[in-house]
């Protein structure tokens, strides 16, 4: 069965970091773009960074530019977001998707959906 789980999320003061994993079980994971989303509470889910499935292209949100960085190890069927210099505004439950298609910060693009884990950043 295919599946994306994630963790990582947690509470974390501003100007904080963390490290948020998403691993993969149940499908040929070389072959798909995975992308991170985020959703706070009352606003979109949107689309954060995107990471193509041999790693050579990587995108990522004009608001999270400089300051997270997208990773996978594609032996052990893991994507990594690793998030330095958090702000209030990061706050989110933020989910990883996999697509077969282009990696793209569209939710549209993407077939499978982990179920998300919290990031809470606050003093």
């Amino acid at each position: 069965q295919l599946q994306l789980v994630e963790s990582g999320g947690g509470l974390v003061q501003p100007g904080g970091s963390l490290r948020l994993s998403c691993v993969a079980s149940g499908f040929s994971w070389d072959y798909f773009a995975i992308g991170w989303f985020r959703q706070a509470p009352g606003k979109e889910r949107e689309g954060v960074s995107c990471i193509v499935s041999n790693g050579r292209y990587r995108n990522y949100a004009d608001s999270v530019k400089g300051r997270f960085i997208i990773s996978r190890d594609n032996a052990k069927n893991t994507v990594v977001l690793q998030m330095y210099s958090l702000k209030p505004e990061d706050a989110a439950i933020y989910y990883c998707a996999a697509t077969n298609r282009r990696c793209v910060l569209q939710e549209d693009e993407y077939t499978y959906w982990g179920q998300g884990t919290q990031v809470t950043v606050s003093s």
